[in-house]
């Protein structure tokens, strides 16, 4: 559900920038006043996980449609929605930059659509209210099958929305809201399972960390280190190696644009869409995942090839999924600890 620039107009990509940076500020706000420096690490590493979570697509059945996990769920139910909505701030930040996966100016708004309603909406008034402090295996499936479905949904339509008002007249409103809506459903029941089974994996190690609800249980009084290493172990497997069986199929935002107006991308052409391209086009080290290349040295057969072949053994894009995931750690990290340093600084 990465929003590409063409789908919105200058004035609803700035507005959007500013209700992000708003949420940013104030998330910022909340993890700076958390006593839970050990929590610091275990954000680097979800969200090198995410990161590598969201490269791999999987097909969505007689749809000829793709999805991919999004992971706000997860990282609401691990880090509480504050920490969350910043991981996944940073995720999306450094797939924008860096691997031109989904626009500059549609950042603000790829960034409100997959963080403000796990971490502000579903996980307060849906998760947290069905498993109620009592985390059981059924109350976490039932739980994280509900929260990811309306999380996605409302993503969806809010996607519908921003199109709607930045004037895409290819995008109708009613043909468009009902494509994204049913397949948007299938993707968020599959994330809904993955949720659950990762959720309840990181409960069998350390069941304390699920049980976490208003600070009753810090995660300084939590030893995660078997937490951390199989999520490292997981980011780099997933990055690695199983990112070659991605599916070669278009997302269900993709998808749903080609249903409503038969082109597989819009291209608008004014000063301020172009000045974003130029900018991701120079920043963009590993384009979709893949090494730099000059399109002109292959011809359109050998492109075709690379594209659409699965599994697509590819070191490009192996290395850009390690790089990728080595990258959002590290700005995880360093906010995080400069939050505490912050915090720290002012205490004294």
């Amino acid at each position: 559900m990465h929003m590409a620039d063409a789908l919105i107009s200058p004035a609803v990509g700035g507005t959007m920038w500013a209700v992000t940076a708003g949420l940013i500020s104030y998330s910022a706000k909340r993890v700076k006043e958390e006593k839970d420096e050990a929590k610091i690490p275990l954000m680097g590493v979800l969200g090198a996980f995410i990161f590598a979570a969201q490269m791999i697509n999987f097909s969505i059945p007689a749809t000829g449609s793709s999805g991919h996990l999004a992971g706000g769920t997860i990282l609401a139910i691990l880090l509480g929605p504050y920490a969350a909505f910043l991981v996944m701030a940073s995720v999306l930040i450094v797939q924008a930059l860096f691997f031109a996966d989904g626009g500059l100016l549609a950042l603000g708004c790829n960034i409100f659509n997959m963080g403000f309603f796990p971490c502000f909406l579903a996980y307060p008034l849906i998760y947290q209210k069905i498993v109620n402090n009592r985390p059981t295996a059924k109350k976490i499936l039932i739980a994280s099958l509900i929260s990811s479905i309306v999380s996605l949904q409302l993503g969806a339509f809010s996607v519908v929305i921003e199109t709607v008002i930045s004037g895409i007249s290819e995008l109708p409103f009613k043909v468009f809201v009902l494509l994204m809506q049913p397949i948007h459903l299938a993707i968020g029941i599959v994330e809904g399972l993955v949720t659950a089974a990762i959720v309840l994996f990181v409960a069998r190690l350390r069941p304390e960390l699920v049980g976490i609800k208003d600070n009753l249980i810090s995660v300084t009084q939590v030893n995660i280190k078997k937490v951390l290493i199989s999520l490292i172990l997981a980011t780099i497997m997933t990055a690695g190696l199983i990112s070659w069986f991605a599916s070669t199929k278009p997302d269900g935002l993709e998808w749903a644009i080609f249903k409503t107006s038969g082109k597989e991308e819009l291209k608008p052409k004014d000063d301020a869409h172009d000045f974003f391209a130029k900018i991701q086009e120079k920043i963009a080290f590993f384009p979709d995942y893949a090494f730099k290349t000059n399109k002109s040295e292959h011809s359109e057969q050998e492109v075709e090839v690379r594209t659409t072949s699965w599994p697509s053994i590819d070191a490009g894009t192996s290395v850009s999924g390690l790089v990728g995931g080595a990258m959002t750690f590290f700005l995880v990290f360093l906010i995080a600890l400069g939050l505490k340093f912050r915090q720290n600084k002012i205490k004294s």
